[in-house]
């Protein structure tokens, strides 16, 4: 949690971002002028590269070709980039290991992007001895540990005026319960916006919060609009085929997510389809989904990303307790975020170990985030222990948070109740 001065710098900070974008990760929300970085990522390594046969002794350049290589990462959905960036950013700081800025904040996000948290924070508190812009990247890897007081802080030492602080700032507020201080911020970037890509945005997060309260209708009609503006945007797509599977429009849904894994083969969105397919009766398909999922992690892991949350949660919804346990506890060795907290808790809980599994569900909701499936693990997890009352109290809760707690689709209701989501990848 945030110092008092902290907490009142935010608060001021946040209510001042009236012309940016809201999101819960910037990543998230990339406009189709942000998209035409593919090929400028692509053309600058062409560049890059032939200034370093040049001159092979510019960090700089070593620098910048490591920071490309990372963001074509991001907009290809390719992790192969990820060790190409970390030899082109070690060679830079093997010719400058001092103050070198612009390879230490690019190890930092390199260090993010594979989901090594401890090592993003590392490289993050050496960039930021020397000056380098990395309180963003720091407040992300301390969410992710679970160190809120030095993510809060963090967060305060950013630009109180750019769009990454106010991101931020909007999970911030997500995450302790504050759902209509995070709305009133996208409305008002959304009255006073003055390009369409803040629209986009705005309506968007507008989305994404009306969703997780279970009003659909409303989740619709701003991704809807969404579209009307820019129909290649991501975020919005994945939003209207979540809206259609808690509608049971599964055909529809499924139709969404096809375009979806097509456009963008992340993990999350893979796991998505596959409830889908699984409910919708397609257990063929689903099963040719699973097989490319399990084929993109390894992909991933060999790159050096880390994913054992989504594999302890895939585990845990496909019946695999051992699995969902296995993975849940290497991700907790790592970090002792809330949403890892409530994966072991739920693994814990299917493999019978239901005391243990109150105690980290208790970690999971500690901050007072509104989230319907953390309630709903609780209410099993006790009536398993035999405090049915508590049991009720919890059902009851999860179900005023989100009226359409359809828990065939858990990985849905997952993403969209986690204001600070990430991936290795991005949704370009």
């Amino acid at each position: 949690m945030p110092t008092h001065r902290d907490a009142l710098r935010l608060a001021a900070a946040t209510a001042l971002a009236v012309t940016v974008v809201v999101g819960a990760d910037v990543a998230h929300y990339r406009t189709a002028p942000e998209r035409r970085h593919v090929a400028v990522s692509s053309g600058a390594i062409v560049r890059y590269q032939n200034s370093l046969r040049r001159t092979p002794g510019d960090y700089r350049t070593w620098a910048a070709l490591g920071a490309a290589y990372i963001e074509r990462a991001e907009v290809t959905v390719d992790p192969a980039f990820y060790p190409k960036a970390e030899e082109a950013l070690r060679r830079s700081l093997s010719i400058n290991g001092g103050g070198n800025r612009p390879a230490t904040a690019a190890m930092a996000s390199l260090a993010d992007a594979r989901h090594e948290y401890a090592d993003a924070v590392g490289w993050g508190q050496r960039g930021a001895a020397i000056g380098a812009d990395v309180q963003g990247v720091l407040a992300d890897a301390y969410t992710q540990l679970g160190a809120h007081r030095a993510a809060g802080a963090a967060i305060g030492r950013m630009d109180g005026s750019g769009t990454a602080f106010a991101a931020r700032a909007s999970r911030e507020r997500e995450m302790r319960g504050d759902d209509a201080g995070a709305r009133a911020i996208a409305e008002r970037v959304l009255e006073t916006a003055a390009t369409s890509s803040d629209v986009v945005c705005a309506r968007s997060r507008l989305g994404d919060i009306a969703f997780r309260s279970g009003d659909l209708d409303a989740a619709d009609r701003h991704y809807r609009a969404v579209l009307a503006t820019d129909p290649a945007f991501v975020p919005a797509r994945r939003g209207r085929a979540r809206v259609h599977a808690l509608r049971g429009d599964l055909e529809s849904a499924a139709e969404g997510y096809r375009d979806l894994v097509a456009r963008v083969p992340r993990p999350q969105n893979l796991i998505e389809y596959i409830e889908v397919l699984r409910a919708a009766g397609h257990r063929s398909e689903a099963a040719r989904q699973d097989g490319l999922l399990r084929a993109e992690w390894r992909s991933l892991a060999a790159n050096g990303v880390v994913g054992d949350l989504e594999a302890a949660e895939y585990a845990a919804d496909s019946g695999d307790a051992a699995g969902a346990l296995r993975h849940a506890r290497a991700e907790w060795s790592r970090r002792h975020a809330v949403t890892v907290a409530d994966a072991l808790a739920w693994a814990l809980h299917l493999n019978g170990r239901d005391r243990q599994a109150l105690r980290h569900e208790r970690r999971a909701m500690r901050l007072g985030w509104r989230n319907a499936l953390f309630y709903r693990h609780r209410a099993d997890i006790r009536a398993a222990l035999g405090d049915h009352a508590g049991s009720a109290r919890d059902r009851a809760v999860a179900r005023r948070i989100n009226p359409y707690l359809d828990l065939r689709f858990p990985a849905i209701l997952r993403a969209s109740l986690d204001p600070f989501a990430t991936s290795a990848t991005g949704d370009s």
